[in-house]
């Protein structure tokens, strides 16, 4: 949103794709009568979800095979007390050093330029943000990024 203040209090809903959507973060396995379907994660996978791991804030994520689902909140400890670092990273200043950890990581970008945001405006969008990063998995062949 223009002229918002990323660094404000609150609950962010993130989305990074990999470059052209590329299916190379992992490969989702499982969903039969004995395993619930989850990802395998590649090689670059592993690489991105110990960045994620360190992302403060980071309150829930899923790594799929070509995209990140991830929530952070910021100025928000996970038992829901506040806290405020000086100066506080807002999610623009986080996602670019993600990405950039990663790329140095990986020796080369993996991922789009871009990413989308979206404000969290209460507890039922957070809870609905919530439940769809945790049950993608399952619903990989009706994700939008499926191809």
């Amino acid at each position: 949103m223009k002229k918002y203040d990323y660094k404000s209090y609150g609950a962010y809903y993130i989305t990074i794709c990999t470059e052209d959507k590329k299916h190379i973060l992992g490969k989702i396995v499982g969903g039969d009568a004995h395993i619930a379907p989850h990802i395998e994660l590649s090689e670059y996978g592993l690489i991105v979800e110990k960045y994620i791991k360190n992302i403060k804030g980071i309150d829930v994520y899923t790594i799929m095979p070509n995209h990140i689902h991830m929530i952070i909140r910021i100025g928000i400890d996970s038992d829901g007390t506040m806290w405020a670092s000086s100066p506080t990273q807002g999610i623009p200043q986080l996602i670019k050093s993600f990405k950039t950890l990663v790329t140095k990581n990986c020796g080369k970008s993996i991922f789009q330029r871009s990413y989308y945001d979206h404000i969290i405006r209460d507890e039922r969008d957070y809870v609905e943000k919530r439940n769809y990063i945790l049950t993608n998995p399952s619903k990989w062949a009706d994700d939008e990024y499926y191809t």
